[in-house]
């Protein structure tokens, strides 16, 4: 593995290229660039806000907020794992010509999709002055966060890759999962609900609380919420600081599964040109 990250290092410049292009494939041909990939999480944003704040009346003050700072890293977890499951199958024919580091596929693109991220998060910063909200010193560990989920997500995508490739149901089940994991995640709810819920015997509360934060990026959403966001203030809601043995559980197996991604890829990298 050592020999192949070597290598891999000796290719960045084909990655930083694979990266460029992946954005300039994107906006082509489109006046608005950038702005329609932000289009899609603000109206979905906009249409919960409606439909959780002022149908159901959930007594959150800027809601809105709390939403679009999860939606936006949650977004960044499921584009990176439906496009790597495109991202080895798009370039089989280049991959049986032309000898590169087969894994600088998925690396670009979630390296690109990290791009479109950080680009969004410029905009979430512009509309959190436009509320007032005060500039956090948690702002100073985004790098973190973006570091450590950014491990995760190309962790997955290795293991996306590199099955897509000899089966293709891979990227219909990753579709239909990311959809169904998508509530099991704080985006459209804050993850303190769970200790107030009435719909949860209040002694298995404390005990599902930590189970629900087994899962990473369940410790990630919260973490960038408690980063970037002032306290909130909600119905019965009391604000629970993030445990730092649920984020150090978030990392390490992150960190496992980007280990465990990566040589998962480069066991079968070379049999990709064998796929007829």
């Amino acid at each position: 593995m050592i020999e192949d990250l070597k290598e891999l290092w000796r290719y960045r410049d084909l990655v930083r290229s694979l990266v460029l292009r992946d954005l300039a494939v994107r906006y082509k041909n489109s006046v608005l660039g950038f702005f329609w990939s932000l289009a899609n999480p603000l109206v979905q944003v906009a249409t919960i806000t409606i439909v959780f704040k002022y149908v159901l009346n959930i007594g959150i003050p800027n809601y809105s907020a709390y939403v679009l700072c999860a939606f936006l890293p949650w977004m960044f977890f499921q584009m990176t794992l439906s496009d790597a499951g495109e991202s080895v199958l798009r370039h089989l024919d280049l991959l049986k010509k032309v000898y590169f580091p087969r894994e600088a596929l998925p690396i670009s693109v979630a390296l690109a999709n990290l791009v479109h991220l950080l680009l969004a998060l410029g905009v979430f910063f512009v509309y959190l002055l436009v509320l007032g909200v005060a500039v956090e010193p948690g702002w100073l560990l985004l790098p973190v966060a973006l570091a450590l989920q950014l491990a995760l997500n190309l962790g997955l995508a290795f293991f996306v890759s590199a099955l897509s490739v000899f089966y293709e149901d891979i990227r219909y089940l990753v579709g239909v999962s990311t959809n169904l994991f998508f509530y099991f995640c704080p985006v459209i709810y804050l993850s303190e609900q769970i200790l107030v819920s009435e719909k949860i015997p209040e002694a298995l509360r404390a005990r599902i609380w930590e189970v629900y934060h087994w899962n990473p990026m369940a410790t990630y959403l919260e973490w960038y919420r408690q980063l970037l966001l002032p306290r909130f203030v909600g119905k019965g809601i009391e604000d629970v600081p993030l445990a730092m043995h649920h984020l150090a559980i978030a990392a390490a197996i992150s960190l496992v599964t980007l280990v465990a991604g990566y040589a998962f890829f480069n066991n079968r990298k070379w049999l990709f040109a064998e796929r007829p």
